[in-house]
């Protein structure tokens, strides 16, 4: 591999051939066994969810799951009908825009199979009153998950769920007032790219959440799967959580429990 040279909290790592594009899991110390991998995902979508929360770490598990060689995962878009769910904010936001993209479920909140791992993705429609069909799921099957994942305004949706509570995350800096007076009881942490605190990763704002599902298929999967997803979509990745320049634009400070 070839060095980018210095810049800080990116990857070192840059594209080279791969002779065989299969992708062969390195279990390591850093991983569980095959056997303990998670292997059934599922993603929340609901009227304005926000593209690329949903679609950047979706394309980089994609990749994962197209070009593993020795297990199988699965995923299930979950939402609260089957009808297909836009990008657009429910009416009246977005009333006069016709620009979106609609994805369609395959379960709804009562169907929905075991998971291994949740994502949530942000958006304006975690706003809206009807978002709590998703809280209530949330809070339903968190217990069960062994990973629970948020982009972005996505935790809003988990921090009415009071599953943060007594944990720490993090979230959209432009957003930020408005989510963490949701839940006084969160430990949120402003200059993070993503947080982790057990089961619980939380990304900073939209495109943050690629940069945690590279963090997490390097934690999960071992750092070879997580270069050589990154190397396959040709992206170079902040590696470094506490990165958060708008942190500082924004001049946010800490707001947690004591």
């Amino acid at each position: 591999m070839t060095g980018l040279g210095p810049q800080s909290g990116r990857s070192k790592s840059f594209i080279h051939c791969l002779h065989d594009p299969r992708i062969d899991l390195n279990i390591n110390g850093e991983s569980p066994g095959a056997s303990a991998l998670p292997l059934s995902f599922g993603i929340i979508v609901f009227p304005g969810f926000q593209a690329l929360d949903a679609f950047g770490p979706l394309d980089a598990l994609n990749t994962l799951a197209g070009e593993l060689s020795t297990l199988s995962l699965n995923l299930s878009v979950i939402a609260a009908t089957m009808d297909p769910v836009s990008t657009k904010s429910p009416a009246p936001s977005s009333a006069t825009a016709n620009f979106g993209q609609s994805i369609v479920p395959t379960h709804t909140f009562e169907t929905a199979p075991n998971l291994d791992v949740l994502i949530i993705p942000g958006g304006g429609g975690t706003k809206h009153p009807e978002i709590i069909g998703a809280i209530d799921f949330v809070a339903k099957v968190y217990p069960s998950l062994k990973y629970l994942i948020t982009v972005c305004t996505g935790t809003r949706i988990a921090a009415r769920a009071g599953i943060l509570d007594g944990k720490r995350a993090t979230t959209n800096k432009m957003n930020w007032d408005s989510v963490v007076s949701l839940r006084s009881q969160v430990k949120w942490v402003s200059h993070a790219r993503w947080v982790v605190d057990g089961n619980i990763w939380t990304a900073s704002g939209v495109s943050a959440g690629l940069d945690l599902t590279f963090a997490f298929i390097a934690k999960v999967y071992g750092q070879k799967a997580a270069d050589d997803v990154a190397n396959i979509l040709e992206y170079e990745r902040h590696t470094d959580s506490t990165w958060d320049p708008y942190a500082e634009l924004y001049n946010l400070k800490d707001s947690s429990v004591a």
